[in-house]
């Protein structure tokens, strides 16, 4: 009796470990992050017309054709079948195109560079990945946070995404899709929030020994509290000067939240165009 109470508790063990996650998968939010979950979760529902029968058929040849079942027709001869053929390369031909038309229609539609309509102006927020940090320059508010934002909701938000080290990615999981981030180069993410919330953002790219922490908070708010954010990180003594900025280059682990109330406007692309020197010669 003990044994078996043992194997159970051994069994549901992983199930208790995971009670306080919660899957990205079944609680997205946002615009391309809803769009982007039915879409999994529809294509899911449509793979498993061939899951279920698969295991359904499984379990029923063995029992049907046990050799305690003496009575059951036997037919040794019997290889072939139209009917069968037809189910089993029919069925996942049919699901094999749905679902191509589902991928071509969604990889145009949720593109991440692809810009969401609204009646508001998008917020360009600068997103450098540094080891093993995420550094966030606001151009518009001339100001600049380390592994936090903030942002309203149902307002847009464009992403400029680059690296000033190794390649990284750029992942908030219940918001939206996943953006590479690369030296030198410069790529975009689009996103929308539609409910007040934090959501957490990670490096979806192994990077070195401090990946496990390279984490952010992306909070979406209120257009007053966006407001206040903004108050509270103006209100910081830090200023993101150029021996700052090298400072956030060096390696380090779980980096806390830093504020800076001012930052140079051409930062951004001189992090870039840095690498453009590099590459011509010139640095």
């Amino acid at each position: 009796m003990k044994k078996k109470l043992f194997r159970l508790a051994f069994l549901l063990a992983p199930l208790f470990l995971l009670s306080g996650c919660i899957p990205a998968l079944f609680d997205s939010s946002g615009v391309t992050g809803k769009a982007m979950g039915d879409t999994i979760l529809l294509t899911m529902g449509i793979m498993l017309i061939v899951v279920i029968p698969t295991i359904g058929l499984s379990l029923w040849a063995p029992w049907k054709y046990h050799t305690s079942k003496k009575d059951e027709e036997y037919t040794p001869e019997w290889d072939h079948s139209t009917k069968i053929e037809w189910y089993a390369w029919g069925v996942p031909t049919v699901i094999v195109v749905i679902l191509s038309v589902i991928t071509f229609y969604t990889s145009y539609s949720l593109d991440p560079r692809k810009q969401i309509e609204s009646d508001k102006p998008p917020l360009t927020i600068q997103v450098v990945a540094l080891n093993w940090k995420w550094l966030f320059i606001y151009p518009e508010e001339q100001i600049a946070t380390v592994n936090e934002i903030a942002f309203p909701v149902d307002r847009p938000v464009e992403f400029l995404v680059t690296s000033e080290a190794m390649m990284n990615s750029l992942l908030i999981p219940r918001l939206g899709g996943q953006i590479y981030a690369m030296a030198g180069m410069e790529n975009r993410l689009n996103i929308m929030a539609t409910e007040v919330g934090e959501y957490r953002g990670v490096s979806a790219n192994y990077s070195g020994y401090g990946f496990a922490g390279m984490r952010f908070i992306a909070k979406a708010t209120s257009e007053e509290d966006y407001q206040a954010w903004l108050a509270k990180v103006r209100a910081s003594n830090s200023e993101l000067t150029e021996d700052g900025y090298q400072s956030l280059t060096e390696d380090s682990r779980d980096h806390p939240v830093e504020y800076f109330s001012s930052v140079d406007p051409l930062q951004y692309k001189n992090i870039i165009e840095s690498f453009t020197g590099v590459q011509n010669g010139s640095k």
